[in-house]
This record gives structure tokens, C-alpha cells and sequence, in this order.
């Protein structure tokens, strides 16, 4: 089914590793934040200290930031390896699979990280939608085609 060593099984896996890393690192940003400004989003964690708040701009910006992933990295996850299952060129797989990421952890640093005005963003965004959308055409006309 899969061979190992194939060049884009590789990139892929190393993209899937990075990207589910990055939506780890998000989820425990989005922790170290609640605990450095002592805002929590449920009562029963302020027993010894803080409050419950939904307002702090940083938390939601870093939130936005991991919701973002949650909606863009799992379909990538899913359809890419939809992708590998029609033997797709190399060259072209390794292209889709190492933009997307660089593209998602572009989009963290500039919505997250260090914040930048539009269209930073939008256009980050935008190269992995658009990815996606070719990797899931690409899959679905290899699979009618067939």
C-alpha cells in the first residue's frame, strides 16, 4: 500500500508531525496565558485565584489563532493521505504537503505570535485553502478517472 521510503510519504509524515506539534504548542499557549494573566474560562479554576473571563484580546487572539488550525490542519491531515493513496507525482505531493505547513505556521506567527497587518494573514490563509482544495480535487478526479 504505502512505500516508507517514498520521498512524498516522507515529507508527509513530517509535515502531519509538525503541524499536529504546532496545534499542540497552540493549545499550551493558549494554558500559559490563562496562568500568566490569572483568566480562566471556568469558575471551578479560579478557586485560588483569578477570574473567569472571555474578553482578554491576547487569549482570544491566541485562541482564534488555534481554532483557525482546528478548521484547516485535520482536513489536511485527512485529505492528504486520501492524496497518497492515488500515487500523485512526488514533486507535486512534496510541494502541496511542505506549503501547507509552511503556510499554517506562517499564518501562527504573524496571527499569534508576532502580530502583523493584513493581508499577512489572509494571503497565509489562503495558500493552504487553496491547497487543500487542489489536493481534494486532485484526489476525487484520480478516484472517478480510475
Amino acid at each position: 500500500m504505502f512505500d516508507l521510503a517514498s520521498f512524498e510519504i516522507k515529507i508527509y509524515f513530517l509535515c502531519s508531525g509538525v503541524l499536529s506539534l504546532k496545534m499542540l504548542f497552540m493549545a499550551s499557549l493558549i494554558g500559559r496565558l490563562r496562568l500568566k494573566k490569572e483568566i480562566f474560562i471556568s469558575p471551578e479554576d479560579t478557586i485560588r485565584r483569578g477570574k473567569v473571563s472571555y474578553q482578554d484580546p491576547d487569549i482570544e487572539r491566541a485562541r482564534r489563532a488555534h481554532l483557525n488550525d482546528l478548521e484547516n490542519i485535520p482536513i489536511f491531515l485527512s485529505t492528504g493521505a486520501m492524496y497518497l493513496l492515488t500515487k500523485p507525482h512526488p514533486l507535486l505531493a512534496s510541494t502541496f504537503f511542505l506549503l501547507f505547513t509552511l503556510a499554517r505556521l506562517y499564518h501562527t506567527f504573524v496571527y499569534a505570535i508576532r502580530i502583523s497587518p493584513q493581508p499577512a494573514r489572509m494571503i497565509a490563509f489562503r495558500i493552504g485553502y487553496i491547497i487543500n482544495i487542489c489536493i481534494i480535487i486532485l484526489t476525487v478526479l484520480k478516484v472517478v478517472l480510475y
